[in-house]
């Protein structure tokens, strides 16, 4: 007879696995809307098992995943000072074409607009390429 635990084990990995293979259909498919019913045939369980297996996994829903997944690929696009991108590109590439909820989402996920990131970019980028560049010999006259 197996025990609770071992159950429980099991349960638990296999619950894993299927967030696991969700998060993997919907990364091989960037872009595009993937509605929780079609992720749930894929994996083959029920749209009610799918949400139980995130919560239990992730603490979160599968809508609420991918969501605070689009907004850190946003965040990083948008942190990266070799990218000459804007909000608006960032945005639509990340899957947002609601720009005003899309600003809101991001000012609740990190406490700043995505401009405010961007410009923040933008200045330690300035400030760095200045601190790279060879200063002249310091010459001290006594």
């Amino acid at each position: 007879m197996e025990s609770a635990s071992r159950r429980r084990f099991r349960r638990t990995a296999s619950r894993l696995e299927v967030v696991e293979r969700a998060e993997a259909y919907v990364r091989a498919h960037p872009g595009t809307s993937v509605p929780i019913s079609r992720l749930s045939r894929i994996v083959g369980l029920s749209e009610r098992c799918l949400r139980n297996a995130f919560y239990g996994v992730r603490g979160m829903s599968p809508k609420r995943r991918f969501l605070v997944e689009r907004l850190e690929d946003a965040r990083r696009e948008l942190s990266d000072p070799r990218s000459d991108t804007t909000v608006t590109g960032a945005a639509t590439r990340c899957g947002f074409f609601e720009l005003g909820r899309f600003a809101a989402s991001y000012k609740e996920a990190f406490g700043e607009t995505p401009s405010a990131t961007l410009r923040g970019t933008a200045r330690r980028w300035i400030a760095q390429t200045t601190l790279d560049t060879p200063e002249r010999p310091h010459v001290y006259h006594w």
